[in-house]
């Protein structure tokens, strides 16, 4: 079957990668669309350090084919969109309702593959840019199959992400004031979530100014063009002159982290998003937090994805929570390396790989 490898040297299209059958609560799933994230390109540039060869792709959906035993809750046939979330279901932290702090699923890749003589390795824990791959059951969510795969496809990451750090780790409130820093594909389901939640003033600022009309599309109010203004805080505070309830920091970088604190009014929250390299530190004045300020650090968007995924599916079909739009070209698996060079260089949301037979 066709798959996308990493072996350290280069990202290559492979016809001859195998997968095994699911085991014991295991789940087969043949992979319809899968959404290119920038985690998957901090791999290859070594951003986010994993062991090699792996199979990348986390953000995917497809159609279950095999079951492994004690699997109940989806069978053949049925579509699903996959988290990465490989959570134990049975920890303190589960049993709690906090799936994302489970330790089974941080840092635990499986090697259900094999590859000329090699066992790749699984991204974070789903490798989902494979024609079929192999997930723990706890990973599929059943979806209605008349959402076209494409747009599906990002329920798994970009959008469990974004709109939960709103409304799960954040808690916006209605009439909450929201800064979101970065408008790529999470930073702008951060948007639709503040618009979900009921925020007042949403300010979307990014270095790209033909960002801005997606960006207004998808909840933002106030659109910062950073490559045109002098000095973005200022922009910002003519907009907020007490400060912003909550900033969304959706770039991984330490200027804008900081520039993200800066500007919280009283009692206002940073939520950190982005993926920065590894080892890099940020800075704060300490006195600035006395003001019930907080930073919060937010993983996978504090979601439950059995519970998270249904519900935006939900809200997708009646219409309150946009997924086409976030689509921004759809590629054959073959143009892998035309997707991710488009990835680097054009503006918009998500490039979708397409495994569709």
């Amino acid at each position: 079957m066709r798959g996308v490898i990493f072996d350290g040297k280069r990202p290559q299209v492979v016809d001859d990668l195998e997968v095994r059958g699911p085991g014991p609560g295991e789940v087969l799933v043949a992979v319809t669309a899968a959404g290119l994230c920038h985690s998957d390109l901090s791999v290859l540039d070594g951003t986010i350090p994993h062991p090699l060869p792996v199979v990348l792709g986390h953000e995917g959906v497809g159609v279950v084919e095999g079951v492994g035993p004690g699997v109940t809750h989806v069978a053949p046939g049925d579509h699903v969109a996959l988290s990465t979330l490989a959570n134990c279901g049975a920890c303190a932290d589960c049993d709690r309702g906090r799936p994302t702090m489970c330790w089974n699923s941080i840092g635990r890749p499986a090697r259900p593959f094999s590859w000329r003589g090699e066992r790749p390795y699984h991204f974070a824990a789903s490798s989902v840019f494979a024609e079929r791959t192999v997930v723990k059951a706890a990973q599929a969510v059943r979806i209605p199959d008349d959402i076209p795969a494409a747009s599906a496809a990002l329920l798994g990451c970009a959008v469990l992400t974004g709109v939960g750090a709103v409304l799960n780790r954040a808690r916006v409130a209605q009439g909450d004031s929201v800064l979101v820093i970065g408008t790529g594909g999470v930073g702008l389901n951060v948007l639709q979530g503040a618009r979900l939640a009921g925020a007042s003033v949403v300010v979307a600022v990014d270095a790209d100014p033909a960002k801005e009309a997606l960006a207004r599309t998808f909840g933002a109010k106030h659109f910062v063009d950073a490559s045109a203004v002098p000095d973005v805080p200022s922009a910002v505070r003519e907009i907020l002159p007490a400060g912003v309830d909550h900033a969304f920091e959706c770039v991984g970088d330490a200027r804008l982290v900081r520039q993200a604190i800066d500007l919280l009014g009283r009692r206002g929250q940073a939520v950190l998003l982005g993926v920065p390299p590894a080892g890099v530190e940020a800075s704060f004045r300490v006195s600035s937090m006395y003001l019930d300020k907080s930073i919060l650090g937010c993983r996978y968007g504090s979601s439950r994805p059995q519970h998270d995924i249904a519900l935006y599916a939900r809200l997708y079909r009646e219409g309150r929570l946009l997924l086409d739009e976030l689509v921004t070209r759809v590629y054959p698996v073959g143009q892998f390396e035309r997707a991710v060079e488009d990835a680097h260089n054009l503006s918009g949301a998500r490039g979708v790989l397409s495994f569709e037979r």
